[in-house]
């Protein structure tokens, strides 16, 4: 048996957005269809000026593959000093039949691809069927991966887009306008953008001031990707006392998600959640219901998307005799 080595450059060529919006979907109904293991993800933090590691892992028993995917952030001095990135991402497959591992590929696009998925399958699932205009609080890579996603899904006719940062804002612009071809609308405040939303993308670091309860219109659908860990919020509390709200993960969520301020704050309990994801692609629980809700979906991140989606990279390398195999293992 040998071990497949796949570099940055070629996982970028083994995998589409369709691809990994239907690899997210399975993970999702997957998860939801006790179909996975998936122990809490550990991290490290290191002394400054390094920053921190996590191991994320997850077994999923239909492909029987494992899946660890190792990713590091904020070693601010790795470029002039180790001449590596300030972060880093790797994924290993293991056959878990055997236990042996069959693949080590960069992770640094799939964690931005499969995070970019997750909300166009919420927008699949949650949004209204007339949706056409996007609000993006946030204009970094990630806010660019949930365009590309969303985009894959329904038919964009404008963005109005905020950041903090105004040449962050204005490099968006050209990016997505050129890209996509949609126009984007330079917001002067995060109201002016989330007042015109039919879907709302947020995408900061989620450290910064709350999109307010008000500023929200009837049938508005929500996808919180900023907040996954505690200490990180996006969204004003009282949003979700009169919403939708559907998670990827209730353990997750209602611990470091967007979902725990109202919790916290008692706005809401944890029987006011209406379900995870999964539950409503598997037709246990319905999605939107009228016209007029105001749908949250809460994203924290979870194992099973970085396998699906590693999987499907792995099956399309052996299909296309992409990579390079060597000897790992000896009897």
């Amino acid at each position: 048996m040998k071990t497949l080595l796949l570099k940055k450059d070629e996982v970028s060529r083994l995998i589409s957005v369709t691809e990994v919006i239907a690899a997210v979907e399975e993970a999702y109904k997957a998860f939801s269809s006790d179909q996975v293991e998936q122990p809490d993800y550990m991290g490290i933090d290191l002394p400054s000026p390094r920053g921190e590691i996590d191991f994320k892992l997850g077994y999923y028993k239909a492909n029987e593959i494992i899946s660890m995917k190792a990713s590091s952030g904020g070693f601010i001095d790795n470029p002039t000093a180790h001449g590596v990135p300030n972060g880093m991402a790797t994924i290993f497959l293991f056959d878990a039949r055997s236990g042996a591992l069959i693949c080590v590929m960069d992770g640094s696009l799939i964690l931005g691809l499969r995070t970019g998925a997750s909300g166009a399958v919420s927008v699949k699932a949650l949004a209204r069927k007339n949706a056409t205009t996007v609000a993006s609080i946030g204009t970094g890579n990630q806010a660019r991966m949930q365009i590309r996603s969303i985009n894959e899904i329904m038919k964009i006719e404008e963005i109005h887009a905020w950041d903090s940062n105004s040449d962050t804002l204005f490099k968006y612009k050209t990016d997505i306008e050129s890209e996509l071809g949609i126009p984007v609308i330079m917001a002067n405040s995060k109201k002016e953008a989330v007042e015109q939303a039919d879907i709302l993308v947020t995408t900061t670091r989620g450290k910064g001031s709350l999109v307010e309860a008000g500023w929200v219109r009837p049938g508005t659908h929500i996808v919180a990707i900023g907040t996954d860990q505690q200490g990180k919020q996006e969204l004003d509390p009282e949003i979700f006392r009169n919403a939708k709200l559907v998670v990827d993960s209730m353990a997750q969520c209602t611990e470091k998600g967007e979902t725990w301020h109202p919790l916290n704050k008692n706005i809401i309990t944890k029987d006011d959640i209406h379900g995870e994801i999964g539950e409503i692609l598997l037709g246990r629980k319905p999605g939107r219901e009228s016209d007029d809700e105001i749908t949250i979906f809460d994203s924290t991140g979870m194992a099973i998307q970085d396998n699906t989606t590693a999987s499907k990279i792995y099956h399309n390398a052996i299909a296309n005799n992409v990579g390079t195999f060597f000897q790992f293992f000896e009897q």
